[in-house]
């Protein structure tokens, strides 16, 4: 008996094409090979979603933004909002105040700050102070913020906040050579000057300068502060809550809800900050003249070194700059620990007089109007705001466009 070979019977046509596609496997993979020139296509097409989506989310997100608005204390480290803060100040006319929680204002409300009484003082119509004060923002920081962010700034005139304090310890001014947990340090150099207690590795190092060049990555960080508590998303569906056995509620949530397309404002009375905050209240005044800091060298200090370039960024870019050096509370420091603060403070200023660069020195506020070292109560911020305009130098650069003035 003859029977078939089924392997010599003609197989139909569309599956014989496919075999010889497979190199005779039935089932070998669905391969797709781009040439150069697809790969270029796919990588333009990358590119452009990068560059347009933070753009076009710009668009569609809200900001609750209005009169005294700053970053919310809670997205201090969201620096795509920070810039695009910036970008929303349309008014060459505006201040924008620069400084750390000095100028943001540490212990009071948003009606308690600098920028607030400047405006008040002024009688200015709508926002022409702004608080662009963030906290934690050290001079190491700034030039990493200023450097990524800061282009806008050159439209505005700048009142850029130097605060002495930077430079109280080696720990303060980061040159220790222990290592030390810092804020913002995704903000500072990450390869040069190099920053002795600062001991990330070579991934987190190169992670942080993406993030400061590449404004898609920016933008993720922001997504990640607003809608998911800082964390990743991956990180947001693992979280756990206390309990036994331990739960992890967000692995059944839709991370996309979270997604509101709005960005909340400052709480407002905040329970920490303002009037009726229990930490608005003046320094133990009994502790005066008891402080004695370790004060680092201004030619040795790495925060003044990166004022200094952060003053340079900002006058190579065309922006209208004052500086102001303090406040600082001298009541608290021990009496022969003062003569130090003051080659400090006035070798900051000599050096600024050297450079051509606006600034001035107000007297020190009355101590029971300081919360520290550096902070003012709002009594003492309004009480800056005068003796500010009370300046002759400062008083003709806050002069609006126009014969008028104020």
């Amino acid at each position: 008996m003859t029977g078939r070979d089924p392997s010599r019977e003609a197989a139909p046509h569309g599956v014989s094409a496919a075999l010889s596609a497979t190199g005779g496997e039935p089932f070998g993979p669905n391969e797709v090979r781009l040439r150069w020139q697809g790969w270029a296509w796919v990588a333009a097409l990358a590119a452009l979603l990068a560059l347009g989506i933070p753009r076009v989310w710009e668009r569609v997100e809200r900001v609750a933004t209005g009169q005294d608005y700053r970053i919310p204390y809670a997205l201090s480290k969201d620096y795509w909002l920070y810039g695009r803060r910036l970008r929303s100040l349309s008014d060459p006319g505006t201040v924008v105040l620069l400084g750390d929680s000095v100028v943001w204002g540490e212990y009071v409300g948003p009606d308690g700050s600098l920028s607030h009484f400047l405006n008040q003082e002024t009688a200015a119509t709508g926002e022409r102070f702004v608080n662009g004060g963030v906290n934690g923002l050290f001079p190491l920081a700034m030039e990493g913020l200023v450097d990524r962010q800061g282009g806008v700034l050159s439209h505005h005139r700048v009142l850029l906040q130097c605060n002495p304090l930077w430079m109280t310890s080696p720990k303060a001014d980061l040159s220790t050579r222990k290592e030390e947990p810092f804020n913002h340090s995704r903000l500072v150099p990450q390869f040069a000057p190099w920053i002795p207690c600062y001991r990330a590795d070579a991934h987190e190092r190169i992670s942080a300068w993406m993030e400061q060049h590449v404004e898609f990555l920016s933008w993720v960080g922001h997504l990640q502060s607003v809608y998911f508590d800082g964390r990743s998303i991956p990180s947001w569906t693992l979280v756990e809550e206390t309990g036994t056995p331990p739960r992890h509620p967000n692995l059944v949530r839709n991370p996309l809800a979270r997604i509101t397309l709005e960005v909340s404002a400052e709480v407002v009375p905040d329970p920490l900050r303002g009037v009726g905050s229990p930490r608005h209240k003046p320094w133990k005044s009994e502790a005066a003249g008891g402080t004695q800091f370790e004060w680092v060298p201004l030619e040795a200090s790495l925060q003044w070194g990166a004022f200094r370039r952060v003053i340079q960024q900002l006058r190579g870019r065309g922006a209208d700059l004052f500086v102001v050096i303090g406040p600082f509370n001298e009541a608290i420091l021990a009496e022969e620990n003062r003569p130090a603060f003051h080659r400090i403070r006035d070798g900051m200023a000599s050096w600024m007089e050297s450079q051509g660069v606006p600034h001035c020195t107000p007297d020190p506020l009355p101590s029971p109007l300081y919360a520290d070292a550096s902070h003012p109560l709002t009594e003492g911020y309004a009480l800056l705001a005068k003796r500010l305009l009370s300046i002759p130098a400062f008083h003709l650069w806050v002069q609006p466009p126009g014969p008028a003035g104020f």
